[in-house]
């Protein structure tokens, strides 16, 4: 939904601590210029102010942050957010401002200015229901620490490269319990230096160890693999990282263990949770963070062609003259592509629609990331039927499923 004609426009350059205000009358002219804190008393003095020039619903603002508490603020008080974007903003500012001169009142001015002429062509923001927003907090806080677990899985294996190979390569993941636990046992070469078979086999019984290599194995892996370091100043440096990376893998991996609870209780909470769990081989998480990303706002998305091009799972066509060219989508909303594309790879293993489009697109000469992309789009729009209507997913319901479903005849006689 575009936004009506208004008397006045109100454009807001974010600022770590100090947010710069204009206001512009419909004609262009500046009604009034200031600043704010970033504080409880600086955002009511910015709702007070705007109240003085009329109904709050009649006043959108623009700014260059979809949500945060000032955000939440001006939408609780009834004035039409409009979320716009930094790179849109960059490039009006380069287009109007030739000197190329920059000030914060003078960003302020030109979103104010970039929402009074395009406002016809832009959305205001729609708020989420409580249970969305806690959703996506703690579905994005546990996407941040899984992220972040990679990351120190990473930074271990390369030292354990560097410093002690054998321990590197000795069980299958370095991030695994049993890994971890040989690292804190042993964190250095000269400490498994008496390691034998016995002791080895003491280890795998004190940890639960269920691997299929026997303890004679893992010391022979252990033993075959480079030399690790010997130096004593080297050994105690390593000595030291790998504890640190071991506890803070450690710390991540319960972390984490705690948000997937989390997730699983507000899924269950959430009106919608019952409609995205419904789908083939969804799961818990990966249904969380299409929801999540997705929203709950009926009103948000004009269709099913909206909700893919936001996800980043429609195609970008370009043409100009006799040029004409489709090619990947960027500027999209990533954490749902991510969630979209990771629930359709996984569908097509369970759903025999799912995957006879992906390998229709692939017949047609798509590589696999390409023909996942083109099952998520299908994805959604059955997805957005079934939001719309507040209804799980039932493939009997649907069309194009029905096809690869047994017929009642066949069923009987098998």
């Amino acid at each position: 939904m575009a936004l009506p004609e208004s008397a006045y426009y109100v454009g807001i350059d974010w600022g770590s601590a100090e947010h710069a205000v204009c206001v512009l009358t419909e004609a262009g002219r500046v009604k009034t210029e200031f600043a704010i804190t970033h504080t409880a008393t600086g955002f009511a003095d910015l709702v007070r102010r705007l109240a003085r020039l009329g109904a709050a619903e009649d006043i959108p603002v623009a700014i260059e942050r979809p949500d945060g508490r000032l955000v939440d603020l001006l939408l609780e008080a009834g004035h039409p957010e409009v979320p716009v974007k930094s790179n849109a903003i960059k490039a009006w500012r380069d287009a109007e401002v030739l000197s190329g001169a920059k000030s914060d009142p003078g960003d302020a001015m030109v979103i104010a200015e970039y929402l009074r002429l395009r406002h016809h062509k832009l959305s205001p923001g729609r708020p989420f229901a409580p249970q969305t927003k806690a959703l996506r907090t703690v579905v994005r806080t546990r996407d941040d620490v899984v992220r972040l677990r990679v990351m120190a899985t990473n930074m271990l294996s390369a030292l354990l490269d560097a410093f002690w190979p054998g321990a590197r390569t000795l069980f299958a993941d370095v991030e695994s319990p049993i890994a971890l636990d040989f690292l804190t046992r042993y964190p250095t070469p000269a400490s498994a230096a008496a390691l034998g078979e016995k002791r080895m086999a003491a280890f795998c019984v004190k940890h639960s160890y269920c691997g299929r290599r026997s303890p004679a194995d893992l010391v022979k892996r252990l033993r075959s693999a480079p030399a690790g370091a010997t130096d004593e100043h080297a050994t105690e440096a390593g000595r030291d990282s790998v504890i640190a990376l071991v506890t803070v893998l450690r710390t991540l991996g319960t972390v984490k263990k705690d948000l997937d609870r989390s997730v699983d209780a507000h899924l269950a909470q959430h009106p919608d949770g019952r409609l995205f769990t419904s789908l083939p081989r969804a799961g818990r998480v990966n249904a969380a963070q299409m929801l999540a990303e997705w929203g709950d706002s009926r009103d948000a998305y004009d269709g099913p062609d909206a909700v893919a091009a936001f996800a980043g799972v429609a195609p970008v066509t370009k043409a100009s003259g006799r040029m004409r060219g489709v090619s990947y989508r960027w500027a999209c909303n990533k954490r749902l592509r991510q969630a979209l594309t990771t629930f359709a790879d996984n569908s097509r293993h369970e759903s025999p629609w799912a995957a006879d489009v992906y390998q229709r697109a692939r017949a047609r000469g798509m590589d696999h990331p390409h023909a996942i992309r083109v099952l998520a789009r299908a994805w959604v729009r059955v997805i957005y039927r079934c939001w719309l209507n507040h209804e799980p997913y039932d493939p009997a319901r649907h069309g194009a499923a029905q096809h690869f479903l047994p017929q009642p005849e066949l069923a009987q006689a098998i």
